[in-house]
């Protein structure tokens, strides 16, 4: 391998720090792939996008970094979907980049600056919970609980829903989420309970019915 090759695979390996092993099975419509994750942690803050481009392009070994980048976001992806359930739609748009390179529809060097775009924005996405002044867990609540469309006031009152309805979940008493709460018939239908209550005070008045039956 050459020079460039080692330095573009060194770019990837800066960002890898070690954490627990995790596994995910993602499936949505009729696509599933399914990512391991060993003993690793991917950090897209510490990967050079343009760098990585310019490596790419003084190396003989295209399908290597390729490969390396490719399998690089997978593992991130695989890592994000364990925190947020509501990034799927990367999964989606991923695999929809990878399915075009495989059915020849892209070439090499597009793929490759297609899957460096991905990573741009899956980086963007890792980084919105600090710029929305959320925890992981809180964006992850406010995924679930936004509509597609509202306004900044709106946004902000589901933004301090999320942030009080965690905070009843895992800190307040009486304790809801015991050991088992969800194998249990009556321990559920409290923290149901209880979810309903916060949201019933906290959510905007503009989720009607249906729509707060939903969330």
């Amino acid at each position: 391998m050459d020079k460039a090759a080692l330095r573009l695979a060194a770019l990837l390996d800066e960002s890898v720090v070690v954490d627990n092993a995790e596994a995910f099975k993602a499936k949505q419509f009729q696509a599933e792939y399914q990512i391991v994750q060993r003993g690793k942690a991917w950090d897209l803050s510490k990967v050079d996008v343009e760098k990585l481009r310019e490596e790419f392009k003084q190396t003989p070994f295209k399908h290597i970094a390729i490969s390396d980048l490719q399998a690089f976001l997978e593992k991130k992806l695989a890592e994000m979907l364990a925190q947020n359930t509501t990034h799927v739609d990367f999964v989606q748009r991923l695999q929809r980049v990878i399915d075009a390179y495989n059915s020849g529809v892209t070439a090499t060097e597009n793929y490759y600056e297609e899957l460096t775009a991905f990573a741009d924005a899956l980086k963007e996405e890792a980084e919105r919970h600090i710029r929305d002044g959320l925890t992981e867990d809180e964006l992850e609540l406010f995924d679930l609980l936004k509509k597609d469309t509202m306004t900044q006031e709106e946004a902000q009152r589901v933004k301090l829903s999320a942030k009080r309805l965690l905070k009843r979940l895992v800190e307040e008493h009486p304790k809801l989420l015991v050991q088992d709460w969800f194998k249990d018939r009556q321990s559920m239908q409290q923290v149901r309970s209880e979810i309903e209550r916060v949201l019933d005070e906290a959510l905007p008045e503009s989720y009607d019915r249906a729509t707060f039956k939903q969330k």
